[in-house]
């Protein structure tokens, strides 16, 4: 295979996870500069920005990638935002990779936070420092729930999928077991459920079936 074909194979699209064509792999230092940018100005909440910078503007996955690689980050130990940048830099070029996404991600944040952290120590008690703070938080849960209702939507399409969202949220929202627990006992029935069940009840099967039915009485 020559040079070219080899860079035209390597930059094909994959249309089942909805890449477009002629999709190129970011390189390391695209993957630095836009989690750089990412961690400039993610205020309150690094997730929702991270979903619109790598789905909606820079098309680097497919809104069904992000949502896997994010499944799979919420999983492991640590930040959601930091394994995310770290499994995203690993996807596209490897070790190299996930060190520039990283390093990107927290090297404004460092610093601002070392910043912060000096100033509040003399401020810490000021009233107005305290309501700042509060309405960071109430900034920070609203990117929070408009993040989750945009991973939410796609599982409307699979019913397996859904329940298994409704449960995990039931458990720990309403019941309040503990997220590890919720983890360690959903996350090998939600793979046992999928595994055999995913595609029956999602809704390209389900339209898929409604065609034949209705191919079959068009026959007779």
């Amino acid at each position: 295979m020559s040079t070219s074909e080899h860079t035209q194979a390597t930059a094909a699209p994959n249309t089942e996870n909805g890449q477009q064509a002629g999709f190129t792999p970011p390189t390391s230092k695209e993957l630095f500069l836009g989690f750089l940018g990412l961690g400039m100005t993610a205020f309150g909440g690094a997730l929702p920005l991270a979903h619109r910078m790598v789905v909606e503007r820079r098309r680097w996955l497919s809104e069904a990638e992000f949502v896997q690689l994010l499944g799979l980050c919420q999983f492991l130990p640590g930040g959601n935002i930091i394994n995310l940048s770290v499994a995203l830099g690993m996807k596209f070029r490897g070790v190299r990779g996930a060190l520039a996404a990283i390093f990107g991600l927290i090297a404004v944040p460092s610093a601002v936070v070392v910043v912060l952290g000096i100033i509040y120590q003399h401020f810490q008690n000021d009233p107005n420092v305290k309501h700042l703070f509060a309405g960071l938080a109430a900034a920070a849960a609203g990117l929070l729930i408009q993040m989750a209702i945009k991973i939410a939507l796609p599982l409307r399409k699979n019913l397996v999928l859904a329940a298994v969202a409704v449960v995990c949220f039931i458990a720990i929202a309403i019941l309040r077991v503990p997220l590890v627990w919720v983890m360690l006992v959903m996350t090998p029935i939600s793979v046992l459920l999928t595994s055999r069940y995913g595609d029956k009840f999602s809704a390209k099967s389900q339209a898929k079936e409604i065609s034949k039915e209705s191919a079959k009485e068009g026959a007779q």
